[in-house]
């Protein structure tokens, strides 16, 4: 099969434990880019985030961020973009703050988020991993629906960390019930992601297949987290990282090495040295696109 797109998840994919991109992934994106293969970014995090990833890798392909809410490839002109109504977004919120949890609605200019502390000590290192504080106002007030009350926003993402692993599947299963607007990604046991209804990143990276005439069998998808599952499954290719869970790697078709051991760049060299450029194999007719 000859793959002409590699999506790549950031957090725990392309970035190590320490949040740094080594020398040896940016190499081995250079290096596919140079075969004519289309990279991009498929992740939770907000388009600013992402496109600052992007810079360092010298990506300037469209990214999917917000989980598929927001696909561009410069900010302000979207070929995708979703949004939780403002009436939904301020009720779901008023039902969540009967939880103890953290709440957090992410928006491309800003955060706004509850002043609820975790007492998970490792949980709450990994709250604001979504975003970079470089490009957001983040706001933290003592209840979001009295300020939604006076500003209300449409929500291309709400971010919630629970306290208790019951109160998620409880949260989970009563919005499911109430609110067909919305789509809901469990990343872990206390994390909930509430998005706009049909957003995922593999509906996200379908839409960017579709934009570009790219078919989901001709991509190759990397990622570590269960947000990934839907991408891994569904491209011609999908790899789990070796620090990912073993539900994963049953799901994918090959398994490279982990974030802290350059397991990017290893799948990437070990597999596209393999495949002519993309130019080549246009020249030879036997792509036809």
């Amino acid at each position: 099969m000859i793959y002409r797109l590699l999506a790549l998840n950031v957090d725990g994919t392309i970035l190590q434990p320490n949040g740094r991109i080594h020398k040896s992934t940016k190499e081995a994106i250079a290096y596919v880019q140079q075969k004519g293969i289309y990279v991009t970014l498929v992740t939770s995090r907000s388009f600013p985030a992402a496109k600052k990833i992007a810079k360092a890798l010298k990506i300037n392909s469209h990214l999917v961020t917000h989980q598929g809410a927001y696909i561009a490839s410069e900010q302000g002109n979207p070929i995708v973009q979703k949004n939780i109504p403002e009436e939904i977004t301020y009720e779901i919120i008023r039902f969540l703050e009967g939880f103890p949890c953290q709440i957090r609605i992410v928006q491309d200019e800003f955060s706004l988020a509850n002043k609820y502390k975790l007492n998970h000590n490792l949980l709450a290192k990994t709250v604001f991993t979504t975003g970079d504080p470089m490009f957001y106002s983040q706001q933290f007030v003592d209840s979001i629906s009295d300020t939604l009350s006076d500003d209300p926003i449409k929500a291309p993402k709400i971010e919630v960390y629970f306290e208790y692993e019951e109160d998620l599947k409880d949260a989970q299963e009563a919005l499911s019930s109430i609110y067909t607007e919305t789509n809901m990604t469990k990343l872990n046991d206390f994390r909930l992601d509430i998005l706009p209804h049909g957003v995922s990143k593999l509906n996200g990276l379908v839409a960017l297949g579709d934009h570009l005439g790219i078919a989901l069998k001709e991509m190759v998808a990397i990622g570590d987290g269960m947000d990934d599952m839907d991408i891994i499954k569904a491209a011609g290719l999908g790899v789990a990282m070796g620090n990912s869970s073993n539900e994963l790697k049953k799901a994918s078709d090959w398994v490279t090495r982990s974030n802290n051991q350059h397991g990017v760049a290893y799948m990437v060299k070990e597999h596209f040295r393999k495949q002519q450029p993309i130019e080549f194999l246009r020249k030879m007719n036997i792509i036809k696109k």
